[in-house]
């Protein structure tokens, strides 16, 4: 079965994703014929391909036929493994933006910083440039409130003892019993809004993103300009869109997490 392709296509591999792809839910397991038959492939190469997978462990047979083994789960789950954890959760950054009109981004924290793992921007002015790997203060900004808030006290007291790396000096510079009384309202609601804290013209709400136990890995969030965007726009409008994002990235975070690391161990005999 001759396909048209490039001189470095490799056909024989072809033939062999097209053995395995033969073997569907109502179709788990198939005899020489069948494999051949939908593989449209000669029965004696659908037979070499067969004993060659039996022997890497990909497929089992018996008297009555050729079945997969729980070791082809590995081709898929080679997928997942390798993808960076923010190329999952970009599409749902694009959506976000695509319903907010905004920037949005997903932090992390460093020591008392924020640094940015994920990040969706529109072409707008504004105060400070911020890309993959930017750091600032996080008791100034949205991000970094809710993943203070996420921290126990004796965590909180070590995280901001740490000094800060970025460079930036911040508007806003809270003693700690202020610091703590907003880091209360943002376990109490679940999210925040930060008014040019960090920087004049920076307005933003920001929301915790869950794993699968429940505990708060990143944040994620919506950044406007002041001068276009009031405080009662982004809880009123952005905020919902917001904590759906957030829910459908941890989502996909939890199956992330969820999925079996160790290599399978399929019997010989």
């Amino acid at each position: 079965m001759r396909r048209e392709t490039g001189p470095d296509f490799i056909e024989a591999l072809a033939r062999g994703l097209d053995v395995l792809r033969g073997f569907q839910p109502g179709r788990p397991h198939m005899t020489l014929s069948e494999v051949a038959s939908h593989a449209k492939l000669a029965r004696p190469t659908a037979r070499r391909i067969l004993l060659t997978l039996q022997e890497l462990g990909y497929v089992r047979s018996d008297e009555s036929g050729f079945s997969l083994t729980p070791r082809v789960l590995e081709l898929g789950m080679a997928y997942i493994g390798s993808r960076n954890l923010w190329d999952l959760a970009e599409p749902h950054l694009r959506q976000l933006v695509a319903r907010t009109h905004e920037s949005c981004s997903i932090a992390q924290l460093d020591g008392s910083d924020i640094v940015y793992v994920a990040r969706v921007a529109v072409p707008k002015l504004v105060t400070l440039a911020v890309t993959i790997g930017t750091r600032f203060p996080a008791p100034q900004t949205s991000l970094g409130k809710v993943l203070l808030a996420a921290l126990d006290h004796d965590e909180l007291d070590r995280v901001l003892a740490t000094p800060s790396r970025s460079g930036i000096t911040p508007r806003w510079n809270p003693e700690r019993d202020e610091l703590d009384e907003v880091l209360r309202d943002v376990r109490a609601q679940g999210w925040t809004v930060t008014d040019q804290d960090l920087a004049l013209g920076i307005r933003s709400v920001a929301t915790g993103i869950r794993d699968g136990q429940g505990r708060t890995v990143a944040a994620v969030n919506v950044n406007a300009h002041a001068a276009e965007t009031s405080v009662e726009h982004l809880i009123e409008h952005h905020l919902p869109h917001l904590l759906r994002t957030a829910g459908a990235i941890g989502a996909d975070w939890a199956a992330w997490q969820a999925r079996p690391i160790d290599t399978v161990t399929v019997p010989t005999s």
